[in-house]
């Protein structure tokens, strides 16, 4: 079988096609034929080496991916042969809070889904929707619960509230499918202004163009009566207008800390001062978050943005596509 390996850390030139025995799977595991995989940002911060938590050395790629399963060891309880599942992102971590002990990740600390065949522990994967094409099922694990989590954590908002999303990456249109599914009332905040039709099309009800308007926040604020939950995916760029832009106890979950050029996101003290808003911050999510997510997703039969599609060899190109940034929705990588 064919798999990418990371051999070392700085580029695409260390993303590595091998071609590999496949294993059997042990009592416990289930072997899964990739179909396709997707991108997110800490991908490619663990390909250039700026990611938080180390990878292992010669780690398979990628948290996301989706495929059917084609083989089972003989202790396997939740799956049989032939279903379709995707990875959880943290594997370990089943429900309640993360510890110390659960934060192994696909793609990180355990081998990811960039392979032909993947075998999983079978705790370590959920099964999909059945009205997703494999492109589309491949995007939810870490864009899609991040998203998940930031729009549902704590019963926030409700419906009629607002909502303000930031760019057109995977988890800010995400954000703002789940928020139109709760019916919500959403706000969203592009750098391109040709982007507008598109973000009105998934349920955006205002759309703000930075470009044209740099200082946002007060407009928004005056528009909306003030924003009740912001997915802050924009970092040191926004939080300032995210900050005027929300209501006195509105809530900021604050999703991106530093900027392509190590920027931190500053604490504005005079503006903060005026604000009782709550700022907290998630990372991605359980395995009990990620089944509920993709209940939801099933029931009201969503639909994942899809950017562009490139070939399993191509993974270099897909990688590179994806770091200039310019993307609406997800870039996926087609199975071998």
């Amino acid at each position: 079988m064919q798999a990418y390996r990371l051999e070392g850390f700085g580029g695409t030139e260390c993303l590595v096609m091998r071609d590999e025995a496949q294993a059997e799977p042990k009592p416990h595991e289930i072997v899964v034929r990739v179909r396709a995989t997707s991108l997110n940002r800490r991908d490619t911060m663990i390909l250039n080496g700026t990611y938080p938590l180390t990878p292992r050395q010669g780690v398979v790629p990628v948290s996301d991916g989706a495929g059917e399963i084609v083989a089972i060891g003989d202790a396997v309880t939740r799956f049989a042969v032939g279903d379709r599942v995707t990875g959880s992102y943290f594997a370990r971590w089943i429900d309640g809070r993360i510890n110390a002990g659960l934060i192994d990740q696909l793609g990180c600390t355990l081998d990811g889904m960039l392979a032909e065949y993947v075998d999983l522990d079978e705790q370590w994967a959920v099964r999909l929707p059945d009205h997703l094409d494999w492109h589309e099922a491949a995007t939810l694990t870490c864009a899609g619960l991040t998203a998940w989590n930031a729009v549902t954590d704590a019963g926030i908002p409700k419906p009629g509230q607002w909502v303000l999303v930031i760019g057109s990456g995977g988890v800010s249109l995400f954000a703002l499918q789940f928020a139109k599914l709760l019916g919500c009332r959403v706000v969203a905040v592009t750098s391109r202004g040709e982007k507008a039709d598109r973000l009105r099309a998934l349920g955006a009800d205002l759309v703000i163009s930075t470009s044209e308007m740099p200082e946002w926040g007060a407009t928004v604020r005056d528009q909306t009566g003030g924003i009740d939950l912001i997915v802050e995916t924009g970092g040191p760029a926004t939080f300032a207008q995210s900050l005027i832009a929300s209501t006195l106890y509105g809530h900021i979950v604050l999703l991106t800390l530093q900027d392509l050029q190590g920027r931190s996101i500053e604490m504005p003290a005079a503006l903060y001062q005026r604000s009782l808003a709550t700022i907290s911050r998630l990372f991605v999510g359980s395995r009990t978050n990620l089944e509920a997510m993709l209940r939801a997703v099933s029931q009201h039969r969503l639909r994942p943005v899809i950017d562009k599609v490139f070939a399993f060899s191509e993974a270099g190109a897909a990688y590179r596509y994806f770091q200039q940034g310019d993307v609406f929705g997800k870039v996926v990588i087609d199975g071998a």
